[in-house]
């Protein structure tokens, strides 16, 4: 199981705004508020642990005028465990406030 560090939070949160919508790495890396020397570890931790899983996007690189990106989704198992790990670290900071 991964940490689950205020970092790791913040991406989990992030994935779980549409965990149907992959998203790219620099996309995450900006909602989370997080560089991505951080960022890229965390998922490849998370991608570890079948929480995450990636694709490459498949692209001309000349026709699009830029790299490949590499998108990110959570993965059902992730989903459950995000939703859980989010809302117990919510409890802990709002005792006696129930979070659904």
């Amino acid at each position: 199981m991964p940490r689950l560090t205020l970092s790791t939070q913040a991406v989990l949160a992030t994935l779980l705004e549409d965990p149907s919508q992959p998203r790219y790495g620099l996309e995450v890396a900006r909602q989370a508020g997080l560089p991505s020397g951080t960022l890229y570890p965390i998922l490849a931790r998370l991608e570890a642990a079948g929480w995450v899983e990636s694709a490459w996007e498949a692209i001309d690189p000349v026709a699009e005028g830029r790299r490949p990106r590499r998108y990110y989704r959570l993965t059902g198992e992730g989903e459950q465990v995000a939703r859980i790990a989010l809302r117990d670290t919510l409890r802990k900071l709002t005792p006696g406030v129930s979070a659904s």
